[in-house]
């Protein structure tokens, strides 16, 4: 029995470590690290991954004890790899928030606001249908394996306590805003179109004042710009794919200036 504990701890404390990273990188990714998803799944998907990863995490995690400050400093640094790493790829999910935000109020749906009791937030029609379309797109271009191979390579260009460099955040950080750019990039015709409305209908109540054009003026911005929405919606999917691949290329860039993507 005790030969049994003395083998079994070494080997519990070997998977601790990329039981930490995949933790923090899904708890932190999109769709995966939602609160519609039961923090027991991801602990048991993080479990399966610790496992699998366990051979390309090496050997480096048998001499740290995890109850030390060697240890703590470990666990801190996979938290920060991965949660890193889950949020590059939670940007391309909150281009697409972004957009049902702006696209909302600009067609008057700002008001219709549905309380989510899946993820305890209230968010608007368009967003939500928008969101779904991205998780479609999301599972369709097989991100989650995506995700999974980001994370067995992520061991390789930052091995367990070889340290972490600041590059990868302030990269992440630093494209934070192609987050506003390439929302508004999509979001432009249908608020340039709905502002044209708009200043057609002003003109028109300068003109006819009696007519009380404003009224009516709401509810054609509303059908106008759901027309241009059905017009916009087509290219999100091959934009989201785009932003995607982007984030990709932008962690193996990081990767390769650790010297060993």
């Amino acid at each position: 029995m005790e030969q049994v504990l003395a083998n079994f701890v070494p080997l519990l404390s070997a998977l601790w470590w990329p039981f930490v990273r995949a933790m923090a990188m899904l708890s932190a990714a999109p769709v995966i690290g939602e609160a519609m998803v039961p923090v027991t799944v991801r602990i048991l998907v993080s479990v399966v991954l610790a496992i699998l990863m366990a051979p390309v995490s090496g050997s480096q995690g048998m001499a740290i004890e995890p109850i030390s400050m060697a240890g703590v400093a470990a666990t801190v640094e996979q938290a920060v790899i991965g949660g890193v790493l889950g949020l590059a790829f939670h940007f391309a999910m909150s281009v697409i928030a972004t957009l049902g935000f702006v696209v909302s109020s600009q067609v008057g749906f700002s008001l219709a606001v549905m309380n989510d009791p899946l993820n305890g937030t209230s968010s608007d029609v368009i967003s939500a249908l928008l969101a779904m379309l991205a998780i479609l797109v999301f599972f369709g271009i097989d991100g989650h394996l995506v995700i999974t191979g980001v994370l067995g390579a992520s061991f390789k260009a930052w091995p367990l306590g070889g340290g972490y460099g600041p590059l990868l955040l302030q990269t992440v950080a630093w494209n934070v805003a192609w987050i506003f750019s390439a929302a508004m990039l999509l979001a432009i015709p249908i608020v340039f179109s709905t502002m044209v409305v708009q200043l057609g209908f002003g003109f028109l109540n300068r003109v006819a004042p009696t007519l009380n054009l404003f009224a009516l003026g709401f509810s054609m911005i509303t059908i106008f710009g759901l027309l241009m929405l059905g017009q916009v919606v087509r290219f999100i999917p091959a934009h989201y794919i785009r932003m995607s691949n982007q984030v990709l290329d932008m962690i193996q860039q990081q990767m390769r200036a650790t010297g060993h993507g």
